[in-house]
């Protein structure tokens, strides 16, 4: 079976446009919550403050026209296609399109053009609605788009499994691609919810923090005052490549991909299963794939949302897994959560992303905001914080409502 090596990430994320502003901000330790911008977010909703993507010009990653075709979290996707290519220094024959694909995971989509044209079909009736209105809003067209512009002719199409779709994006790829059925590719994850919609339904479940006077503060994986996550958008991108096809190029290697699990619950629509039994099948499956002992692992990059039961679960699960070797603090543990929002469907692959970073640079980025850890969570969660360390073996978990898991396994790359 084929090698998996990562060779470009770009990442669009509220700390940064870019991956080398967005690795500055998560291990400088800065939040990137605030109060909303996006709408007119006014003291009816429960939670007025978001982690939102600043200053992006779609512009930039798409031409001027294609860009009333996407919705949000269409050109979030864009710009992270755009910046991983680049960084990967990427590029394709015409032979070579053909096997290359592009798996982009998406949540929910263009929810923000959904509530706009409703509003624009009651008002004024259906001769009003653009035709480019469906094309906007359906998960699919972030990979659509993407496959277009670069040419990618390989499997192409979109994970949606919540909180976990873009890390099965990736891991799907890298069974692409180790099965030899693909040589290349671009797999991540966008979404764009800070919507009047989305805002208002995550508050509606109560799975959002109420901290509107320090909304900084408010996400705060592990800690005994946490009380919900922080909603936060944007996406991630990298490219996966065969390692033969990787070295016959020179690529630059960042990382390379050794595990990847998935699991259910099938216990509750949103609540984790007791234990997290779910989340330790994922890790198990991971490991496993990857030939490799729990003790072999140095980092984790947790899913760790900030809510009450979520984070304890995920505790109780990785003790389980990892037993001593949690318990003794000789894995380290962070949720990059706590700085740039919960990005839902773009969260995997942004996690995943982080994880190759810190491979690369040997910076473990901190939980901010842990000031009080929660007694049942007693592991070594990096509080506040950013540490050094050679990190061989990363792990990263992603969970979704539905009670789907998935966990991805990155390596330090050994010619």
């Amino acid at each position: 079976m084929e090698r998996v090596v990562v060779t470009g990430v770009g990442l669009v994320t509220p700390n940064g446009i870019g991956t080398d502003e967005t690795w500055r901000s998560v291990t400088a330790g800065e939040s990137a919550a605030a109060p909303i911008t996006l709408f007119d977010c006014d003291e009816r909703y429960p939670t007025r403050f978001a982690c939102e993507v600043k200053n992006f010009e779609a512009e930039r990653f798409m031409p001027r026209k294609k860009v009333k075709e996407a919705a949000r979290f269409i050109t979030f996707a864009m710009g992270a296609a755009k910046m991983a290519i680049e960084h990967a220094k990427l590029e394709l024959t015409a032979e070579e399109r053909e096997r290359a694909g592009c798996f982009i995971g998406v949540g929910i989509g263009g929810l923000e053009n959904l509530e706009k044209v409703t509003l624009l079909l009651k008002e004024k009736g259906p001769s009003k609605i653009s035709p480019y209105f469906i094309p906007s809003l359906i998960g699919n067209l972030a990979a659509g788009q993407v496959s277009i512009e670069y040419g990618f002719q390989g499997p192409t199409y979109c994970h949606t499994s919540a909180c976990s779709s873009s890390a099965h994006s990736i891991g799907e790829a890298y069974e692409w691609i180790r099965r030899g059925q693909a040589d290349v590719m671009l797999a991540g994850g966008a979404e764009a919810a800070i919507s009047p919609t989305g805002i208002a339904g995550f508050s509606a479940m109560f799975a959002l923090s109420r901290r509107n006077e320090e909304p900084k503060r408010a996400s705060r994986p592990f800690d005994k005052g946490r009380d919900g996550f922080v909603c936060g958008e944007g996406a991630s991108a990298l490219i996966l490549e065969s390692l033969t096809r990787a070295k016959r190029r020179g690529a630059p290697i960042l990382a390379e991909i050794v595990g990847f699990g998935a699991s259910s619950d099938a216990y509750h629509i949103t609540k984790p299963a007791p234990g997290g039994a779910g989340a330790v099948r994922s890790m198990k499956y991971a490991l496993a794939d990857a030939k490799l002992s729990p003790d072999q692992i140095d980092y984790i990059n947790a899913h760790g949302t900030s809510t009450p039961p979520g984070d304890i679960e995920e505790s109780k699960a990785l003790t389980t897994v990892f037993g001593a070797h949690a318990l003794d603090h000789k894995v380290w543990i962070s949720s990059t959560k706590s700085m740039m929002g919960h990005l839902l469907g773009a969260a995997g692959a942004t996690e995943a992303g982080i994880c190759a970073l810190v491979i690369q640079t040997g910076l473990v980025p901190p939980t901010i905001n842990l000031d009080e850890p929660d007694p049942e969570c007693v592991l070594d969660y990096v509080p506040n914080r950013t540490r050094e360390r050679k990190v061989r073996y990363a792990l990263t978990n992603s969970f979704g409502f539905g009670g789907t898991n998935a966990t991805l396994i990155l390596s330090a790359f050994d010619g």
